[in-house]
C-alpha cells in the first residue's frame, strides 16, 4: 500500500510520517502542494480531463484543507475528474472546524477527514477503513472487467454462429445485425437443401442479456439439423417449438419464447413456404411494385405451448424481387403506430431488389444510435434473381 502526504507545512508531514511509521506503513510519498500531488499522480490540473489513464500507484491520499495557490478541496475536485484516478481514497487533514467546509470536502470526493491535532488512533482507524474500502472496489473492479472480457469472448462465439452471405445464381442472401448489448437475443441463418431450394430463418429471443443469448445459442445448436431434416416450413418450427420446450429449467419465473420466420425457397418453382410464428412481417417485394406483399404472422411465437397448430403460407413469382426479414428493433426506430413504423421501413427497402449494405446501414444502423437503445436491429435481406424457367 502507497501513501501520498500532500501538507505545505513540514512539521505536519514529520508527524504524519512518524505516526505511519509506527505502525509499519513505509511506503510513502510527500508533497508540500496540491500541485506537486497533481504532478506525482501524472496530471495536471490544466490538462483536458480524460487525456491521461496510467495507473498512479497511490493507494491512498492524506490531503491537507487549507494550502497557499489551490486548497484541498479544489485538488481533490481535480482528481475527481479523472477516470483513473477517482477511487483513490482521499482522507482530508483539517485544522478548521467550520461543519459546511467540512461537508463541502466531502462532496468535492473526499472519503473522510481528520483534525489537526492528529489523533493517533483516530488516523490509523480511519487509514485503515479507507485502505480496506479500496481493496474491496479494487477487486469489484477486476471482477467487473473479468466478466466484461468474458461477455466480449461470448459475443464473438455468438457472431460466429451467424450465417455468412451467400450468392448463388437465382439467389442472394445478406444481413446487418447491431446487438443491443454485449449479447444478443437475435439470430438468423440459412441453408442450402438442394436442387435450388433455400432455407431463412430469422428469430427473435423475448428479452435481452444472457439469458436470452443463451437460450438462442441452444436454438443455434439444433438449427441447422431440424432445417435438413424437416424441411418443411411447419415442421421445422414444430420441432424447434419441441425442442425448446425440452429446456426445463426448475423454478422459471419467466416463460421464455421467441418469434420466428422461416422460408423455404424454390427458385426453381419460384414459390416461397413460409411461417410466420408471431414475428413482424416479412416484406415481398417483387418487379416494379412499390407495396410489397406481407408474410404476416399464421402463429404464437414458438415455445409457448407444447403443440403447434400450423397453417403453412405460399406466394408464387414471376419477376425479380426481393424479400427483407428483420426483428423489431428496426420498427422501433420510428415512434408511433404500427403502421406508422411500417410504412417507414416500406419506404426505405422498395427501392431496388439488389443488396445495397450501405444504403441500409446509413438508414437503419447508424453509428452510435443504439446507446438508449434496449433491442437488438437485425435486418436480413434476401435478392431473387432472374432464374430459370417452371420445368
Amino acid at each position: 500500500m502507497r501513501i501520498l502526504i500532500v501538507d505545505d507545512n513540514p512539521t505536519n508531514v514529520i508527524i504524519i510520517r512518524e505516526i505511519l511509521k509506527k505502525e509499519n506503513y513505509r511506503n510513502f510519498i510527500t508533497a508540500s502542494s496540491a500541485r506537486e500531488m497533481l504532478d506525482l499522480l501524472g496530471v495536471s490540473d490544466k490538462e483536458a480531463v480524460g487525456n491521461r489513464t496510467r495507473p498512479s500507484g497511490i493507494d491512498l491520499i492524506l490531503l491537507d484543507m487549507m494550502m497557499p495557490e489551490m486548497d484541498g478541496i479544489e485538488a481533490c475536485r481535480v482528481v475527481q475528474q479523472y477516470e483513473h484516478l477517482k477511487d483513490i481514497p482521499i482522507i482530508m487533514v483539517t485544522a478548521v472546524g467550520d461543519s459546511k467546509k467540512l461537508a463541502e470536502a466531502l462532496d468535492a470526493g473526499a472519503v473522510d477527514y481528520v483534525t489537526k491535532p492528529i489523533n493517533k488512533v483516530e488516523l490509523m482507524a480511519r487509514i485503515r477503513l479507507a485502505l480496506r474500502l479500496k481493496q474491496e472496489k479494487d477487486w469489484h473492479k477486476e471482477r467487473d472487467q473479468h466478466i466484461q472480457d468474458e461477455l466480449k469472448l461470448a459475443a464473438l462465439v455468438q457472431n460466429a454462429v451467424l450465417s455468412l452471405p451467400m450468392e448463388d445464381e437465382n439467389f442472394e442472401v445478406h444481413a446487418l445485425f447491431q446487438p443491443s448489448f454485449e449479447l444478443a437475443g437475435d439470430l438468423y441463418a440459412w441453408y442450402s437443401l438442394g436442387d435450388g431450394r433455400y432455407g431463412v430463418v430469422l428469430l427473435d429471443m423475448m428479452g435481452h442479456g444472457i439469458s436470452s443469448s443463451l437460450f438462442c445459442m441452444f436454438i443455434a445448436s439444433v438449427l441447422k439439423d431440424t432445417v435438413t431434416t424437416y424441411v418443411e416450413p411447419e415442421k421445422v418450427i414444430q420441432e424447434l417449438n419441441r425442442r425448446f420446450n425440452q429446456l426445463y429449467i426448475e423454478k422459471q419465473l419467466v416463460q421464455y419464447y421467441f418469434t420466428a420466420i422461416y422460408l423455404v425457397i424454390d427458385t426453381r418453382m419460384k414459390r416461397i413456404d413460409y411461417v410466420n410464428a408471431g414475428h413482424p412481417p416479412g416484406l415481398f417485394f417483387e418487379g416494379a411494385a412499390k407495396r410489397p406483399v406481407l408474410l404476416e404472422s399464421n402463429c404464437h411465437p414458438v415455445g409457448l405451448f407444447d403443440r403447434m397448430e400450423i397453417q403453412p403460407q405460399s406466394l408464387t413469382y414471376e419477376e425479380e424481387g426481393h424479400l427483407a426479414l428483420y426483428t423489431d428493433g428496426l420498427l422501433e426506430l420510428v415512434k408511433g403506430e404500427h403502421e406508422d413504423q411500417l410504412d417507414f421501413l416500406i419506404g426505405h427497402l422498395n427501392a431496388v431488389h439488389s443488396w445495397e449494405e450501405e444504403t441500409m446501414r446509413d438508414a437503419f444502423f447508424k453509428e452510435n444510435d443504439n446507446k438508449d437503445r434496449d433491442d437488438d436491429k437485425c435486418l436480413v435481406w434476401v435478392s431473387l434473381k432472374k432464374g430459370k424457367d417452371k420445368e
